[in-house]
C-alpha cells in the first residue's frame, strides 16, 4: 500500500469515527422524543395535561386499577425521596393526587429533577398528569425537607388487561447551589 492510500484510509477511519459519535450523541434526543410521544419505555409526558385530553373523562369509570409509586435518588443525589403511599386503588376517569416527600442530606442548598416513568409502557399514554413534581425543577436548602404532589387521572380507555400500573420517579441531580462547587465537594459535604 502506499503512504497516499495510507493516509487516505486514515483519514476515513477517522470521518468514520467521528461521524459514529456524532450519531451516538444525537440518539439520546431523539430517544426521549420518540418515547414521549409513543409511551415507549414507560416514559410519561413532562408536560401538563390539557384540558382537551381529559374533557371526556367526566364519567368515571366502574372499574378499578391499583397505582404502585416508587421514587428513588439518582447516585450522586443526596437526598432521601420517597412516596407517603406506597400505591392507591383508583377509578380511571377521576382525579388522584399522590404525595411524595423529599429531604436534602447535603449541608448546602441542591436542586434536584424528577424524571417519571411507568410500567407497563404501553400504560404511560393512559395517564395523564394535571400537575407534577416533575414539571419544574426542585430546590431545597441544606437539610430542608418538602412534599410534593401529583395529580393525575387514568384514561377510561386504559386497556382492560391491565390492572396494575407503576408510576416511578427518579430524582436527579440538576446543579447545587453553592457558587463553584463540583459533585466531589457536595458529596463530602453530606451527613
Amino acid at each position: 500500500m502506499s503512504r497516499r492510500d495510507n493516509k487516505k484510509h486514515t483519514l476515513l477511519l477517522f470521518a468514520l469515527a467521528g461521524g459514529m459519535f456524532g450519531f451516538a450523541f444525537a440518539l439520546v434526543p431523539l430517544y426521549d422524543v420518540i418515547c414521549e410521544v409513543t409511551g415507549l419505555n414507560g416514559k410519561t409526558s413532562t408536560q401538563v395535561a390539557l384540558a382537551e385530553e381529559i374533557e371526556g373523562f367526566a364519567v368515571p369509570s366502574d372499574r378499578s386499577v391499583t397505582i404502585e409509586f416508587l421514587a428513588r435518588a439518582a447516585r450522586g443525589m443526596p437526598w432521601e425521596f420517597r412516596p407517603l403511599e406506597q400505591q392507591m386503588r383508583v377509578q380511571p376517569g377521576t382525579m388522584n393526587v399522590a404525595i411524595f416527600h423529599a429531604r436534602n442530606r447535603a449541608r448546602i442548598a441542591v436542586i434536584g429533577q424528577a424524571v417519571p416513568s411507568v410500567s407497563p409502557g404501553r400504560a404511560a399514554r393512559y395517564l395523564k398528569k394535571i400537575e407534577c413534581f416533575c414539571f419544574e425543577q426542585q430546590k431545597l436548602p441544606a437539610g430542608g425537607e418538602m412534599d410534593m404532589a401529583v395529580s393525575f387521572i387514568i384514561d377510561p380507555d386504559l386497556p382492560a388487561d391491565i390492572s396494575k400500573l407503576t408510576l416511578s420517579y427518579t430524582m436527579f441531580l440538576v446543579s447545587d447551589l453553592a457558587a463553584g462547587s463540583d459533585h466531589a465537594q457536595m458529596a463530602s459535604h453530606q451527613e
